[in-house]
């Protein structure tokens, strides 16, 4: 067995060390020679890839790969389908299973309300409409070769060293007040054990990667906060709070997401809600990474 993860950047890392704990061979790609070397320091294979061409060492390393995770996100296309070809069956000849990460944001606005993986999409963003024809295309690509392909679509992702505390204790928390805005999100950590999951009982198919407790961004805040014993930030109305394009339009998007069907397939999460995940990254002092 051979897993090869295609941006081996935050989440890549988490389901690098997820398989690596049961001495699975691991390899990652990334752009930067200073981050290749971060990971291989991690005990992570790791190559160049400019999201262009690939290297002969890469290609090498490809010929034996059985488990593949793509997590480079689309620049009009995705950057790995456009150099694989049809099937990629001439660089990737003993895959056997295909993950896709992807995001919640494919779904856009459903005014609040739950959404499964049977939900209507309707993509806000350029960058959602890209992820989605990206999900069909490496759907498409596991049924010409035969592999089960699963998509995993996941929620606002945070973890050691990326999370409210890092932002409270920087001074850069903000606590944007929107009525009945709700967010989804998902602990790093189960990104790499929901993938290995997936891999290793063969499942195909679009899974939301979610923990179970949508809810108001600021009181993400205000419980980092209260562990901290620090004075949140104060509020801030959105409709005055000054912000990025991009920070704005994740506010235009308001669902729930149920990841009832990735439970049901018998997953369990370490972390299935954001007081008890905060409290356990405080107390054990990880949360600066």
């Amino acid at each position: 067995m051979h897993v090869m993860i295609f941006g081996c950047g935050y989440s890549g890392t988490a389901i690098a060390k997820a398989f690596g704990e049961s001495g699975v061979r691991t390899s990652g790609t990334t752009r930067s020679p200073e981050k290749a070397g971060e990971l291989r320091r991690a005990g992570i294979e790791a190559f160049l890839f400019d999201g262009e061409t690939l290297s002969a060492e890469l290609q090498a390393a490809m010929a034996d790969v059985t488990h593949l995770v793509q997590s480079i996100a689309p620049r009009d296309t995705d950057p790995l389908l456009a150099l694989l070809g049809q099937d990629g069956a001439a660089l990737l000849p003993k895959l056997q299973w295909i993950g896709y990460l992807s995001t919640v944001g494919v779904y856009g606005d459903h005014k609040g309300g739950w959404v499964t993986e049977e939900a209507l999409c309707v993509p806000v963003s350029g960058r959602s409409k890209e992820r989605l024809e990206a999900e069909e295309a490496w759907l498409a690509l596991g049924h010409a070769r035969g592999v089960p392909a699963a998509i995993l679509r996941l929620s606002g992702i945070y973890g050691p060293g990326r999370n409210a505390f890092v932002n409270l204790d920087r001074g850069t928390a903000r606590r944007i007040i929107k009525k009945e805005q709700v967010f989804n999100r998902i602990r790093v950590e189960d990104i790499g054990a929901s993938t290995r999951f997936l891999s290793e009982h063969a499942l195909g198919g679009i899974y939301n990667v979610t923990d179970d407790q949508p809810g108001p961004p600021q009181d993400v805040i205000v419980e980092a906060a209260r562990l901290m014993g620090v004075e949140p930030p104060p509020e801030q109305a959105f409709e005055t709070a000054e912000m990025t394009a991009m920070a704005r339009s994740f506010y235009g998007e308001n669902k729930r997401v149920s990841n009832a069907k990735l439970k049901a397939a018998g997953f369990r999460f370490a972390f299935p809600n954001y007081p008890m995940s905060l409290a356990q990254l405080w107390q054990n002092g990880h949360w600066r990474g």
